[in-house]
């Protein structure tokens, strides 16, 4: 019985590298601790039930603890870096309709509190889903 928790231990370790998501890691420390007591006891149904038992207990009382240490709590994404950058008006902008600003070679559906005329220069704010708040900044 110590091969079938040393294979399973190393199965579940697999996943867990494969999975990077903190999937069976808690039943990788049971299936330890399981194959700990198959040193002492023979009885498969006391391990099997320690393995399932004690990993569920992991998971439930570690679970949101281990996710808030592993995942950060504010990620970037390329496209924050537009934020700042000068762009050219393609479609006028007006207050109550969306226009099309091109910044860094794409074309952005954007929006701003005041009119924009076609060619003017504008300066993206922020990111607001997927349209950009923009100001205006000079006429060409």
């Amino acid at each position: 019985m110590n091969l079938f928790w040393v294979i399973l231990i190393l199965f579940l370790a697999i996943i867990e590298v494969l999975t990077v998501n903190l999937v069976t890691i808690w039943y990788v420390a049971s299936a330890i601790v399981a194959l700990i007591i198959s040193f002492f006891s023979k009885d498969f149904t006391l391990q099997f039930a320690v393995f399932v038992i004690l990993g569920t207990i992991f998971l439930v009382t570690t679970k949101k603890t281990l996710d808030k240490l592993v995942k950060s709590k504010n990620e970037k994404t390329n496209i924050d870096r537009i934020v700042g950058m000068e762009g050219i008006v393609v479609e006028e902008i007006t207050k109550n309709k969306l226009g099309a600003v091109k910044v860094d070679g794409k074309v952005w559906s954007a929006s701003s509190n005041i009119t924009i005329k076609e060619n003017c220069i504008v300066k993206v704010l922020e990111i607001n889903s997927t349209k950009l708040i923009v100001e205006k900044v000079k006429e060409d």
